[in-house]
C-alpha cells in the first residue's frame, strides 16, 4: 500500500465539513437595517430607538451618529453594525484576540488598511488574469526586520474580506512568527506535514474572520531548505491551490539563505516586501534578480513605511 503524501493527509482535513470549532454563518442579510442590528448589540429598547430616529430626523444624522450623540452606542459599534450589514468581516478592538498588527481586521477603516485594499487589488488584476494559471503568493525580503510577517498577514485579512477562503501559510521555518500574530497553536503545521506527521490539527480557522484559514510552521526544522526542497512541497501548494481561493506563503528573508527563492518558485508568484529607511538597494536588487531566474512571477516590490 502506497503511504499518503502530505497533501493527502491535511487536504481533507475540515476545509468542507463545519465542526464544533468554526463559527456559524453569517445570519446578517445584505437589507437589515442598521438600526436594528446595533438594537441587538446594545440592548436598546424601542424608547431608546424612538429617540435616536427623532435626532436622525432632527439633525440630518445617519442612524449610527445619532446613537453615539445620545450616548447609546459607541463609534466602534456603528463600525460592527456596518460590517455585519454589508458582509465585512471585522474584528472590533473590544472583541478581538488579535494582534494589533493585524490593521486590515482590527482597524479596517484606517489608512493602513486602505493600503492594503489597494495592493489587494493591484495584485489581483496582476494575478487573475484571464488565462493566467493559478498561483500562490510568496511574501519575500531581503533581510530580516523588513516587514514581510506584518505585511502577508494584513494582505492575507483582506483577501479573505473579498470573498472566498483564503490560505496563510508560514513557510518562515527559520523564524517563524504568524502563529504568534494570530494567537495560534504552534505544536502542529507544515514542518510536522512536510515531514509526513501530524496533519490533522495543522490548519486554524481564524474565529474573528471566517474566510481566513493560517498554516503556521510548527516545531522549527533543523533542515528547513532541504524540506521546501522536497517533491512533497511542491505537491501540498498544488492541492492546497485547489482547496483554497487565495494562498499567501510567508517566507524567511533572503539574508538567512535561498529558502524564499526556492518556495517563490513552488508558488508561482512572489511579491517584494522593503523598508523605508531601513533595507539597502544592493540585497533587494540581488533578491529581484534572482526571483527573475526562476518561473515565479514578480508581482511587484512594496515599501513598507510600518
Amino acid at each position: 500500500m502506497n503511504r499518503p503524501t502530505p497533501a493527502e493527509l491535511l487536504i481533507p482535513y475540515r476545509f468542507d465539513e463545519p465542526t464544533l470549532d468554526d463559527p456559524p454563518p453569517p445570519s446578517e442579510s445584505p437589507d437589515r437595517r442598521i438600526g436594528t442590528i446595533l438594537g441587538e448589540l446594545r440592548g436598546l429598547s424601542d424608547t431608546q430607538i424612538d429617540k435616536v430616529v427623532a435626532l436622525q430626523h432632527k439633525r440630518g444624522f445617519r442612524f449610527g451618529e445619532a446613537a453615539v450623540a445620545l450616548g447609546f452606542a459607541r463609534s466602534e459599534d456603528v463600525l460592527w453594525a456596518l460590517s455585519q450589514q454589508f458582509g465585512y468581516p471585522y474584528s472590533p478592538a473590544s472583541k478581538q484576540q488579535l494582534s494589533t498588527e493585524l490593521v486590515v481586521a482590527t482597524e479596517p477603516f484606517s489608512p493602513r488598511a486602505e493600503a492594503f485594499r489597494a495592493v489587494r487589488s493591484q495584485l489581483t488584476m496582476r494575478l487573475n488574469g484571464e488565462g493566467e494559471p493559478k498561483r500562490a503568493l510568496a511574501v519575500v525580503s531581503a533581510d530580516s526586520g523588513d516587514g514581510k510577517t506584518y505585511f502577508a498577514a494584513n494582505i492575507a485579512v483582506a483577501l479573505s474580506q473579498i470573498g472566498g477562503r483564503t490560505l496563510l501559510i508560514d513557510a518562515d521555518l527559520r523564524n517563524p512568527r504568524q502563529h504568534e500574530v494570530f494567537g495560534l497553536d504552534n505544536g502542529a503545521g507544515l514542518s510536522t506535514v512536510l515531514s509526513g506527521r501530524d496533519s490533522q490539527s495543522a490548519v486554524h480557522n481564524v474565529r474573528q474572520l471566517p474566510s481566513l484559514f493560517v498554516l503556521p510552521v510548527g516545531p522549527t526544522p533543523p533542515n528547513p531548505l532541504e524540506l521546501v526542497e522536497r517533491p512533497a512541497c511542491a505537491m501540498l501548494l498544488r492541492d492546497l491551490l485547489g482547496a483554497f481561493d487565495h494562498v499567501v506563503v510567508d517566507t524567511p528573508a533572503a539574508a538567512h539563505g535561498s529558502d524564499p527563492i526556492v518556495i517563490a518558485a513552488r508558488c508561482g508568484a512572489a511579491l517584494a516586501v522593503a523598508r523605508k529607511g531601513r533595507s539597502c538597494v544592493a540585497p533587494l536588487q540581488s533578491l529581484v534578480g534572482m526571483l527573475g531566474q526562476t518561473r515565479a512571477k514578480l508581482a511587484g516590490v512594496v515599501m513598507n513605511e510600518y
